[in-house]
């Protein structure tokens, strides 16, 4: 385990404090206790079934990436009541983890159940996708080698393709692997970075045993291997070895083989192999049907009518991340305000702020860069470039804050927005702008007059 688990527990509530409101800490945090943790799982004790409902509903993204950022690990996450504590311990006790490692190899795929094709609504702008990927489902390895499937951010790849791993999964013996493009990097920097002699020689071992010793490999955001040329090497070896082994591989990208710019040639050829399938964002109709099951298994789900789906989904119109999170955002309202029901007039006050601060632009990090930019009279190449000095500095880390605040974009995704700068760049960025607002005056009216401008 990369940190141990008090020091783990204590840096976990610090970030979150850090990352939201004072009063939703003390409401949904501040009593949580952690119970039980190992290098899979975390078990939380929580006060009362209304905090279940609000940190699996709202909070678990939030939770799942933080607990990412500090330990490298997705943990499978269980919210309990404190009578429900005893019945968690029989089941340590039965299952210890060392007994458990001894006896049985555990294959830890990374992919999440309730992203299957069941849950995958499809449309006019997203239906070849889906039966390109059922295909690839049914008969991994024999066509469609690699499948490539490309478009914005927030529509629906990342959903298809683990949905592909999840019924080759659950209808075959064969070894499924997902991983993002910044796992696959931070994997082969930590194989590069290691020693010579047999750390080094075990830890290339496993490096290699968990990307080639698969029937499937899914990588997400290939894009973010622009620029990383021995990276791009190691994923060309890989792609090899597999492709020759007729293993499946699937791969996501937010552009065409033919767009990605700054990629080995080699590479591109590889990707056009199999088959190139686009998702565009998703239609109305698409939106509204999107909306109905985000919101099966919500407490608020019997309270929306067609109207309110509706006056969502015309102010939601290319991301369906901000669709999920625009229902997170309405059921944190209505727990704090406890409504009769949920209406137009109150879904309307309820994300006034955050849809008008929130609509997806074209480019939104590209809006948000050439705003900041004219804000201190400087150019985006500037914001995207390597200088130093404060008057470059300060405005990029803003812009690099804002992004990540105003858009649902990732922090590798932001960087690669900045000029291929690494997500920890972004992060730091984050963090200082977050921290210095509490108390600078100054910047909390730079910054606001900025966000005016958007």
């Amino acid at each position: 385990m990369l940190v141990e688990t008090n020091d783990l527990w204590t840096q976990f509530l610090e970030s979150i404090k850090n990352e939201i409101s004072t009063v939703s800490y003390n409401a949904w945090f501040n009593d949580l206790k952690l119970i039980f943790m190992d290098n899979t799982s975390m078990t939380i004790q929580v006060p009362m079934e209304i905090h279940k409902r609000m940190l699996g509903d709202t909070y678990y993204s939030l939770i799942e990436d933080t607990l990412f950022k500090l330990n490298g690990i997705n943990y499978d996450i269980n919210f309990v009541l404190e009578e429900e504590v005893k019945e968690e311990d029989k089941v340590v006790e039965e299952l210890p983890i060392e007994e458990e490692k001894s006896t049985n190899e555990v294959w830890v795929s990374n992919l999440k159940p309730e992203l299957n094709f069941d849950t995958f609504i499809v449309g006019t702008t997203n239906q070849l996708a889906k039966v390109s990927g059922m295909a690839v489902a049914e008969e991994p390895g024999k066509i469609y080698n690699p499948l490539f499937i490309y478009g914005k951010s927030g529509i629906g790849k990342t959903h298809l393709m683990q949905a592909i791993g999840n019924f080759i999964a659950e209808n075959t013996d064969k070894k499924v692997l997902y991983v993002t493009c910044d796992t696959f990097m931070n994997d082969y920097i930590g194989l590069m970075a290691k020693d010579k002699g047999k750390e080094s020689i075990d830890y290339s071992t496993n490096f290699k045993n968990k990307y080639r010793n698969v029937d499937v490999l899914i990588i997400d955001d290939i894009q973010f291997l622009v620029g990383a040329e021995k990276t791009q090497e190691e994923f060309f070896h890989t792609f090899q070895a597999l492709h020759q082994a007729n293993k499946q591989i699937i791969i996501s990208s937010d552009k065409s083989p033919n767009d990605l710019k700054k990629i080995e040639e080699r590479l591109k050829s590889r990707f056009l192999w199999g088959l190139t399938v686009n998702i565009d964002p998703p239609e109305f109709d698409l939106r509204c049907r999107i909306i109905k099951q985000k919101l099966k298994g919500m407490s608020i789900e019997h309270m929306v009518g067609d109207d309110v789906i509706e006056f969502i989904a015309n102010n939601c119109q290319n991301d369906v991340r901000f669709l999920e999170s625009t229902l997170r955002r309405l059921m944190a309202y209505t727990a704090m305000v406890v409504p009769e029901k949920i209406d137009l007039a109150f879904a309307n006050e309820a994300l006034k702020d955050y849809l008008n601060v929130n609509i997806y632009s074209e480019n939104s990090i590209e809006s948000i860069q050439q705003a900041v930019a004219d804000y201190y009279h400087i150019t985006v190449d500037d914001l995207k470039g390597k200088k130093r000095s404060n008057t470059i500095a300060i405005p990029r880390m803003i812009a690099m804050y804002l992004s990540r605040m105003l858009t649902e974009e990732t922090f590798p995704r932001i960087g690669f927005e900045f000029g291929g700068k690494d997500h920890s760049t972004v992060i730091h960025a984050y963090e200082k702008i977050n921290k210095e607002l509490k108390d600078n005056k100054k910047l909390q009216q730079e910054v606001n007059e900025i966000k005016n401008k958007l």
